[in-house]
């Protein structure tokens, strides 16, 4: 426990590392478990508390380790098990912890348990996956659509049955109904327990359970032709079904036979139904991820309303959860430009709850621009041209302005955008004004002070491009300006803030006291202020 009485996965701060990007040790041009190692010295010094590692499994890459062969082994593209046992002691080592991604959803149809399944329909593992007849005119059973484009059900010629894939016909769905499947994939989570990890980031948690009757899905009324494909109809019967909270508490109970172990849910849902994946009495995931901040306008009124929406929506003694950027959505500075992502950073960092960063976000990356000849996402291929390829927010760390910035001697596996001449940990970690100067202040700051990493939210009223909030821990207190608009802006504070002072701003140029309770704050700029002291 913190000195706070909460658990790391409270009062920490998660980074998700994506391997294949992140620095490669080999000069195979795709990033590795040692690569990883020898860069953990820039998390310690960025003030990050846990790592999180995207999949590391044996894999044919499909779709780059969601597909998974082996949920107990390393894929030697990362590295080894003696390798992944030497990154656990050297992450703990200095102090963090180690999340694993953990994919239940579905295997690989290259998996044994799969090559089992479809040898006949009489296989001793066929009912561990979701298998149909055809329907009468001989297509699939149903409606049901996968996400990455196309019928949810792919035709196995050897038995005469469909299989159902909720994404790549690669990526064949384990039938969570199944007592053998559960008991299988949390002995794959013990495993990793057992070998030091510390806790996992549960993919696509609200799939795993289907309806049993195999209803088509109804039509979508707000779809129309240009959107993502998926959309067309609501997953009403292919996510979210009532059965799956007995599965996640389940989950949790796996989890908690191991001291001091987080179970994280990766969950696009509306508010009230995320909720219900804490559990009926928190006996559900600890943390479903909050994803509000990657999808909504980046206007103050919005972002007030829905970080209000959420605070009044958690269960009693629900721990609240920010996430600016992941492998799946575009990098925040390119949604909201470079300046907000200054804001936006500050914002992350100072709200109640776990923040999570996406690797390269501390330095500003970009989207990086792909190609067609240069795409790797067969989310992309499938789906071309409609701007949902997920390689851009997937390029390589940009360590330094050497070649290739530093990430591999090789040809990396997706092109390097041409900023990371200035972009990158080098050039940045000698600039006092830079992205990544600024996100270690932050992360300093809220390490340091109880009121921001634990303490109470308090909202500030404000008006225009202006969101104002108060952090509130004891008699300690903080308040949080942040003006996201291209103009100029006065901030009045509460009057206990009069003559208080500057601690922080998102410019890293300023400290002074104030002039009663008004704060002046320069375009895309955002600051954290102390009171006077008395």
């Amino acid at each position: 426990m913190h000195k706070t009485g909460t658990a790391w996965w409270q009062h920490g701060i998660v980074y998700q590392i994506y391997p294949r990007s992140f620095q490669d040790s080999d000069g195979d041009g795709i990033g590795d478990l040692p690569g990883i190692m020898d860069r953990l010295d820039h998390l310690v010094q960025l003030g990050v508390d846990a790592v999180w590692l995207s999949p590391i499994y044996p894999s044919p890459m499909a779709d780059f380790g969601y597909d998974v062969a082996d949920f107990t082994g390393v894929d030697p593209i990362f590295g080894t098990q003696e390798q992944f046992d030497a990154l656990v002691a050297q992450v703990h080592r200095r102090g963090l912890k180690l999340i694993l991604d953990f994919v239940p959803n579905h295997t690989s149809d290259r998996h044994p348990w799969f090559e089992e399944a479809r040898r006949s329909r009489e296989s001793a593992r066929r009912d561990w996956y979701i298998w149909r007849d055809p329907a009468p005119d001989g297509g699939p059973p149903n409606n049901w659509l996968s996400n990455f484009g196309g019928s949810a059900w792919e035709f196995d010629a050897g038995t005469g049955q469909y299989y159902y894939h909720a994404f790549l016909k690669e990526q064949p769905d384990l039938n969570w109904r199944n007592p053998a499947v559960r008991e299988a994939m949390y002995d794959a989570l013990r495993s990793w327990m057992a070998r030091g990890v510390d806790g996992f980031r549960v993919d696509v948690i609200w799939h795993l359970i289907k309806d049993d009757q195999f209803r088509d899905n109804p039509v979508s009324p707000g779809w129309s032709p240009g959107m993502d494909p998926f959309h067309r109809l609501v997953p009403v019967y292919t996510a979210d079904r009532p059965e799956v909270q007995d599965v996640v508490r389940e989950m949790r109970s796996v989890i908690d036979e191991y001291e001091d172990r987080v179970l994280i849910g990766e969950i696009y849902l509306p508010l009230e139904r995320l909720m219900a994946y804490y559990g009926v009495d928190l006996a559900g995931t600890h943390m479903p991820f909050n994803f509000q901040l990657i999808d909504a306008p980046w206007h103050a009124r919005t972002l007030e309303r829905l970080i209000g929406d959420y605070e009044a929506a958690l269960p009693p003694g629900g721990w609240p959860n920010w996430v600016l950027g992941n492998h799946d959505k575009p990098r925040i500075a390119s949604r909201v430009g470079p300046a907000q992502a200054r804001v936006a950073a500050m914002l992350l960092l100072t709200l109640r709850g776990t923040p999570t960063l996406y690797y390269g976000d501390e330095l500003g990356m970009e989207n990086g621009p792909i190609r067609p000849d240069q795409v790797q996402d067969p989310f992309e291929k499938n789906v071309p041209g409609k701007g949902l390829g997920r390689d851009p927010q997937r390029t390589p760390m940009q360590w330094s302005a050497a070649p290739n910035a530093g990430f591999t001697t090789g040809r990396p596996w997706l092109p390097i955008p041409d900023s990371f001449r200035e972009v990158n940990v080098e050039a940045q970690s000698g600039d006092g004004r830079s992205m990544l100067s600024l996100y270690r202040a932050l992360t300093a700051l809220r390490r340091s002070e109880a009121a921001l990493s634990v303490g109470a939210y308090e909202p500030v009223s404000a008006d225009g491009d202006l969101l104002v909030f108060q952090r509130v821990s004891g008699s300690d207190r903080f308040a949080v300006a942040l003006n996201l608009g291209p103009a100029a802006a006065r901030v009045d504070l509460p009057d206990r803030f009069a003559g208080g002072r500057i601690r922080l701003s998102t410019h890293l140029d300023r400290s002074e006291a104030l002039r009663g309770t008004t704060v002046e704050l320069r375009p895309d700029e955002g600051v954290i202020v102390v009171p006077a002291v008395p």
